[in-house]
């Protein structure tokens, strides 16, 4: 069996004297969409900023394809094809819509402007209200539009793997709907999703596998179908007695 592409070993992370990670486990395997859910202060985020290097691991190995990233800057991790897509999008806001995408790219070398032309077509084709506003700010979009074109800005950046946190926070679920379909698109076409959610229920119909994390713990992991008929996750997650 081929090694994971990311592997997170008994990593632990610690915001002063407090334990926020406490020895998870999680893997992502080349083609999967993996989920990790849980509720507010849970360790979410927490997890991903430490594969970022944003905030990194007082304990434990962070694998690449084999590769431990502990050691590396977040640029660095960047440059090895880990995008994420923050909480909050954190697009440019002063800057077109265009301009947005094309610093996707700014860390790729040698990348053609007939290359570039071609892929922002692919977003285009996969986010056709960016084309309308491809002049405009991206400070003047809405939250919907605001998250696509940070998902899109990721995907300039040719990921290995993507990683969304909290893709669905603050959105219209018919805007909402839209962007899960497009995250099971952008999976189709290869691309691995670590998706950090607090929606799990559209979390789980779009994963293939997924693992609840309470408290900064590991709770419970399995196939994304058979966490959604879990009764533990059915009360605590779907709002179900």
């Amino acid at each position: 069996m081929a090694a994971p592409l990311l592997e997170l070993r008994d990593i632990r992370i610690r915001y002063g004297v407090i334990e926020a990670v406490k020895g998870i486990n999680l893997t992502v395997n080349e083609g999967e969409i993996v989920t990790l859910i849980g509720g507010n202060g849970a360790g979410k985020t927490t997890t991903l900023r430490a594969i970022s290097m944003v905030h990194g691991p007082s304990h434990g190995e962070i694998l690449l394809k084999g590769e431990d990233l502990r050691n590396l800057h977040s640029h660095e991790i960047v440059d090895k094809g880990v995008i994420q897509v923050p909480e909050g999008r954190h697009i440019f806001p002063n800057m077109s819509v265009r301009e947005n995408l094309v610093m996707g790219a700014f860390q790729r070398e040698g990348v053609t402007r007939s290359e570039l032309a071609e892929e922002m077509d692919h977003i285009y084709t996969l986010f056709p209200v960016l084309k309308e506003r491809l002049k405009q700010a991206g400070g003047t979009l809405s939250g919907g539009e605001q998250q696509m074109l940070a998902i899109g800005r990721a995907l300039m950046a040719k990921p290995k793997l993507l990683m969304l946190d909290e893709p669905s926070m603050g959105l219209a679920p018919q805007v909402v709907e839209r962007v899960f379909n497009v995250i099971q698109e952008v999976n189709s076409e290869g691309i691995p999703i670590l998706l950090i959610e607090q929606n799990a229920q559209m979390a789980l119909q779009t994963a293939n596998r997924g693992y609840v994390i309470e408290s900064g713990e590991i709770v419970l992991e399995d196939e994304a179908d058979k966490l959604l008929g879990n009764d533990q996750v059915r009360k605590a997650y779907l709002g179900e007695e």
